[in-house]
């Protein structure tokens, strides 16, 4: 039974408490008036809850006149802890600290080699937040958790990574547990497209809608689905893998074993290959940089590989039919180059009275949108009876 569960007068005053933390750590920052509103609880009672909980130092209040009129802004104290976000690429890895008001407090980057090993890549991770943590006169002690993002689909139900050959040596490691035991704090993994649909749901393009799909355009392709406000992740988490959506029968050999893939079409491999003739050992960060900017060649593989990408999120949409759709991910970095034909694709390719309502957006947070996504994922994972716990 759930600490907030009582009848007493003690127990309900708990559980609004324990309502309005939530609240507050959701949307990273909340007037009263709108605590009110989130939370269903009367003004007077939020007010008293607010000033016992900056009395005690959970919460902290700042003036504002975002809405248009005098107000105080609600959000968690800094110091009442701080989260460990973590965002593994195909060729580097990436670890943001921030506090539980969602400020952030360090960011650091790392390159990593192809068909990087697991084990150094972790021992780096532990090291580097560790290292971060002594930066800003923290320790692990001050962590609430930390979260993994991977460019794979991850199984809920082991914590591996659910699809053979995407991760070669990944497999079979337990990644929360291995990070868990060397930084003594809760870890969760998630799926990279996960958690960027996670952040656009909360604080982005799709925060006032319920139903959402984040394509993640990057080396690999995939996509995080948002279902009444929640991740959908599907049997064994692969949910939203359109990359391994096969489209051409005949096409090259994916990684994961199927022939023709979306992901041999439209992924980096696919995008830089053509262009090795012309430009060399060309990277995938080139070719988008070198259409951005106008050149022809480099302009046609990324239109090629939106449109692609557009024909199967057109799929996708009439199958889920979210309402939002955001892009994210390298090859939206392209632009209007890539995100133009996806667009069109996405329309083009849709039943005629089924179109989506509205085009594709790119992604509210940009090269952030997986991190952010992973701050939110370990503040909602977090009971709010934690937090007030650590204040007691």
């Amino acid at each position: 039974m759930s600490r907030w569960s009582g009848g007493s007068q003690s127990g309900l005053r708990e559980a609004n408490t324990a309502k309005i933390v939530d609240a507050v750590k959701r949307f990273g920052g909340l007037t009263q008036v709108e605590l009110a509103e989130a939370t269903s609880l009367s003004t007077a009672t939020v007010s008293a809850i607010v000033k016992e909980l900056s009395l005690s130092g959970l919460v902290e209040t700042h003036p504002t006149s975002r809405s248009g009129r005098r107000a105080q802004l609600v959000t968690i104290a800094r110091r009442a802890g701080l989260v460990a976000a973590v965002q593994i690429g195909s060729r580097s890895m990436r670890v943001r600290l921030s506090d539980v008001g969602q400020d952030v407090l360090a960011d650091r980057s790392m390159p990593l080699p192809t068909d990087h090993a697991e084990d150094t890549v972790l021992d780096r991770i532990t090291l580097l937040i560790i290292d971060m943590l002594g930066m800003i006169a923290a320790d692990p002690g001050d962590l609430i958790g930390v979260c993994i993002a991977l460019p794979a689909p991850v199984d809920p139900t082991t914590g591996l990574i659910a699809y053979r050959g995407v991760m070669r040596r990944w497999e079979t490691q337990p990644v929360a547990e291995v990070v868990e035991q060397r930084i003594g704090c809760p870890v969760l993994v998630e799926k990279d497209a996960n958690l960027a649909a996670l952040a656009e749901a909360t604080l982005g393009t799709a925060r006032d809608v319920k139903d959402s799909l984040f394509v993640h355009a990057s080396y690999t392709i995939s996509a995080g689905v948002m279902l009444n406000s929640q991740i959908y992740r599907g049997r064994a988490g692969t949910a939203g893998e359109i990359g391994h959506v096969q489209v051409d029968p005949a096409g090259s050999i994916c990684a994961c074993g199927q022939r023709g893939c979306l992901e041999t079409i439209a992924g980096a491999e696919a995008v830089t290959a053509p262009l090795r003739a012309t430009f060399g050992q060309v990277t995938f960060k080139d070719v988008i940089a070198r259409a951005a900017a106008g050149d022809p060649g480099c302009a046609r593989v990324v239109s090629d590989a939106a449109t692609a990408l557009g024909r199967v999120v057109a799929a996708a949409h009439q199958s889920l039919a979210p309402e939002v759709i955001t892009v994210g991910g390298e090859l939206a970095e392209a632009g209007p180059i890539f995100l133009l034909p996806f667009a069109t694709a996405v329309r083009d390719n849709a039943p005629q009275g089924r179109t989506p309502r509205h085009d594709p957006v790119p992604s509210s947070f940009g090269k952030d949108a997986v991190l952010v996504g992973a701050t939110i994922h370990i503040l909602q994972s977090t009971d709010p009876s934690q937090l007030l716990e650590d204040r007691s």
